[in-house]
């Protein structure tokens, strides 16, 4: 994840450029964003973020973890994405969710946020033909108009966030893959056992497994503890102390590397790494000497 969420101000917020440069020099496969309007914290345009990301690397796929369609416009959601794939040369993948409880977002968008799982699911079912430039009927809309937007491109792959029965349908249903966030790995088997029996039901291949953890390597100020992450998720999440503490990801690149292979055993494919501290060029440092480790 790139570090573009809960600075204290824009001027904290580190050069989009620069951390797109270093992550790609350190091997990572992908940097990520996530999507917000309004939470009360400094944040960055989720798409706009990634197009500046995509043009200053070569290499580098680039994420939304998660985009929230319900936010916007179904058209204009399409719009954003087709373009940010276009621009990137195709690195794009795109997760989605329905959106965190921040009521300021939604009272900004003008969108009521007990709508969220509604305009998700029908923005799922429309958006990989409004991607691809096909004529798409919007039956959420009045009207029912058929909207063509030009130029289309190649959907990216669609990784569908959240872990409950709710979401689990959706992945089910519209995803390419899975991307629960701050789950544990015995989280990780249970989902990938339910949705392997609900793609095939629905006649279609078991998603891939992209799983968003938090990650905090080292010692030091700059490397908080897994006690004082574990009391921000209860404080923050409501998660029970057990829980808690099951989450982070803390210790040397080694240890890493072992909760890694969990993750892995567990059924998941993909790691989606949000760092917790302050200097983020040494924890890349550790978190890349972590994925070497893993061969």
């Amino acid at each position: 994840m790139l570090p573009v969420f809960g600075a204290d101000s824009a001027a904290d917020i580190p050069d989009v450029r620069a951390t797109a440069r270093h992550a790609e020099a350190l091997g990572f496969d992908s940097v990520w964003v996530g999507d917000h309007l309004a939470t009360g914290a400094p944040t960055l345009e989720s798409t706009i973020t990634l197009a500046t990301a995509a043009a200053v690397t070569e290499r580098v796929g680039v994420g939304l973890a998660v985009f929230v369609p319900a936010l916007r416009p179904v058209a204009w959601a399409a719009k954003q994405i087709a373009t940010l794939q276009h621009l990137s040369g195709g690195r794009l993948t795109l997760g989605v969710g329905s959106g965190g409880p921040w009521p300021e977002e939604w009272d900004a968008a003008g969108v009521p946020y007990r709508e969220r799982g509604r305009r998700t699911d029908a923005a799922l079912a429309v958006l990989p033909r409004l991607i691809a430039g096909e004529p798409t009927r919007l039956d959420d809309l009045p009207g029912q108009p058929v909207v063509t937007l030009a130029p289309g491109v190649a959907p990216p792959p669609i990784w569908i966030g959240g872990s409950s029965d709710a979401a689990l349908r959706r992945v089910a249903t519209y995803g390419d893959g899975w991307l629960p966030s701050l789950v544990t790995r015995d989280d990780v088997a249970e989902g990938a056992a339910r949705l392997r029996e609900m793609a095939a039901e629905r006649g279609r291949p078991a998603p891939a497994i992209a799983v968003g953890i938090v990650v905090a390597l080292g010692k030091g100020a700059s490397a908080p503890s897994k006690e004082e992450i574990a009391r921000d998720l209860v404080e923050g999440y409501g998660f029970t102390p057990e829980r808690a503490a099951a989450v982070p990801v803390v210790g040397t690149p080694s240890e890493a590397a072992e909760r890694f292979m969990e993750y892995a055993a567990a059924g998941a494919t993909h790691l989606v790494a949000g760092l917790y501290g302050t200097d983020w060029q040494r924890q890349w440092e550790l978190l890349a000497e972590a994925r070497e480790l893993l061969g």
